[in-house]
């Protein structure tokens, strides 16, 4: 992990030392991590190597007075979220982060939450960069393992599989369109659903003989969805009337609740296919980690689309059709 920042504490490499330095090393494949040019891991023998990385920019992705704590463990998040997504074990992370100063007390406070995260996951930091900026910008490299030909690919789905979703839907997006209107007390639940996902590493792991594509849920089911469906050359039906969404959503008028859950990012639930033979087995999952999986609808041959369907309100629909998820440009 290198440094550029004109840190007051004993120079950047003294903020590194202070701030980024694991006292352990969880992965014997880590040869060489923190603190030379570049870092050195091993792959174990018959795996392939998983690589992922996120942006995440200060005043786009996160308030500029985000809790630096939650922060961190969001950062590093939605990168494990990503192997999560093809089934990958974490193994480390480089991390890059451009600062405007140097405030003890919030790099403490970012660093304790990032690491906490990496020690539930014994996902180690190897190294990074570290520079002077005008805007805070974060930027996580994560790397992981999966036995070579096993990774869950969004182009796997077949005719006929169920579309599944893990967790709930659109909690995330409401508690921003709140936070973002003023509103003083956002429920903690959905405050959490932003600022604090889980990514589903075990659950990615445990998918690895029962799905056939994935993805995790960043920029909304609607996007989302549409990476599999055209990876695999199908359609899909989507049943509106089964979308898990949590309860605050569950009370407003059901369009606006529908909006959330469809369009609505930051979810980082797993979005997968597979057989309806595998159903048993889903549903024992569910139970044994503790993690609800919801049967949304099916994928049927043709052109790239979603049909959305409502049995309750099929009055709706037709305001569905040009729904999208978040798009970055």
């Amino acid at each position: 992990m290198s440094a550029h920042s004109g840190a007051k504490i004993g120079g950047e490499f003294a903020l590194i030392r202070q701030f980024f330095h694991q006292k352990t090393q969880h992965q014997a494949q880590v040869d060489l991590s923190v603190g030379d040019d570049a870092a050195l891991f091993r792959v174990a023998h018959g795996q392939q190597c998983v690589v992922s990385t996120d942006l995440l920019v200060s005043g786009r992705h996160f308030f500029a007075d985000a809790a630096p704590r939650l922060l961190g463990h969001k950062a590093l998040a939605v990168n494990l979220s990503d192997l999560a997504a093809m089934g990958a074990q974490p193994l480390a992370f480089t991390l890059s982060i451009a600062l405007p100063s140097v405030d003890e007390a919030w790099l403490a406070d970012f660093s304790a939450g990032m690491f906490a995260l990496a020690q539930t996951h014994q996902c180690d930091l190897i190294g990074g960069d570290t520079t002077r900026s005008e805007q805070l910008v974060i930027g996580i490299t994560i790397f992981g393992q999966l036995p070579r030909g096993a990774a869950i690919l969004r182009s796997g789905a077949q005719v006929g599989d169920d579309v599944w979703v893990s967790g709930t839907l659109g909690g995330a997006a409401y508690a921003l369109d709140l936070l973002q209107n003023g509103v003083a007390h956002v429920p903690e639940l959905l405050r959490q659903r932003l600022e604090a996902p889980t990514p589903r590493v075990a659950l990615g792991l445990a998918l690895r003989d029962i799905a056939t594509a994935m993805l995790d849920v960043s920029d909304g089911l609607a996007g989302d969805l549409m990476h599999v469906l055209r990876a695999s050359n199908l359609a899909a039906t989507i049943e509106c009337d089964d979308l898990p969404m949590p309860l605050e959503l569950q009370e407003l008028p059901q369009l606006e609740a529908w909006r959330y859950a469809v369009t609505g990012g930051d979810d980082y639930e797993l979005c997968f296919t597979a057989p309806a033979t595998q159903r048993a087995a889903l549903t024992a999952l569910s139970v044994a980690q503790g993690v609800a999986l919801t049967r949304i609808g099916l994928t049927t041959a043709g052109a790239p689309n979603i049909t959305w369907r409502s049995q309750s309100n099929p009055a709706h629909l037709a305001q569905m059709s040009d729904w999208t998820g978040y798009n970055h440009f």
